[in-house]
């Protein structure tokens, strides 16, 4: 029987804590994609039906899938204590494993890359949802027997306790009013500057036309008269 206080990390990321069983096949010599073809048709089926499939499939990826499937029920029945009847497949899948590079002489000297693939198949088994009531595992009677180790809580008293009356304080005299404080003293006005003599808009107007004038006045020159030549020819 498996230890349930010791699980590999590859079981708590498949399981976790619910009862089952998985299996592993690592480096099937055949591309991932050829597997999935196989192992789609019996995800989810009892153990019985989904070991009667594989067995009667044709593909060649058949057969190591039913090997796998078969090493997940062995398991279930020696770890966990399981029945092959009581099984079904929870979950399978096939993933990318190693792929082999190899070459292929071409023409003129020239060669081309063969991909031989490789894949990972994984297989993983659990107690059908409708009989998980009537199985007990391992790990249920673990925690059973931890339970009723465990000595009983002291139940509660139902008596509620009543509150205790609130003590009221004593009031607070009342404080003395204060002396009204004597009227502030007016303070002194200060004196005003004496105002500018204003400038009459009369003055303005007069200072304004006169400068106007003056910037109309043309400026005048003054030309010596020009000689008058005369016309009597001299003699």
């Amino acid at each position: 029987m498996r230890n349930p206080e010791k699980v590999s990390a590859r079981r708590a990321r498949l399981l976790g804590d619910r009862p089952g069983a998985f299996a592993e096949a690592k480096h099937l010599r055949m591309s991932a994609t050829k597997v999935r073809r196989v192992i789609d048709m019996v995800r989810g089926e009892d153990a019985p039906t989904a070991l009667a499939i594989l067995r009667y499939a044709p593909q060649a990826a058949a057969v190591p899938a039913r090997k796998a499937l078969e090493s997940a029920i062995a398991n279930a029945e020696q770890q966990e204590g399981l029945e092959a009847e009581d099984l079904y497949v929870s979950a399978i899948f096939a993933d990318e494993g190693t792929t082999l590079r190899r070459i292929r002489p071409r023409a003129k000297g020239s060669a081309s890359r063969i991909l031989k693939r490789g894949a990972h198949l994984t297989v993983v088994v659990e107690p059908r949802p409708d009989l998980l009531d009537e199985i007990e595992t391992p790990a249920i009677r673990a925690t059973r027997s931890a339970a009723s180790a465990k000595p009983a809580a002291p139940a509660a008293s139902t008596a509620a306790k009543k509150p205790a009356p609130a003590k009221e304080a004593p009031a607070k005299p009342a404080a003395k009013a204060a002396p009204a404080k004597a009227a502030a003293k007016p303070a002194p006005a200060k004196e005003e500057a004496p105002a500018k003599p204003a400038r009459t808009r009369a003055k303005k107007t007069e200072e304004t036309a006169a400068e106007t004038d003056v910037k109309k006045t043309p400026k005048t020159t003054t030309r010596a008269p020009r000689a008058k030549e005369s016309t009597d020819k001299e003699a």
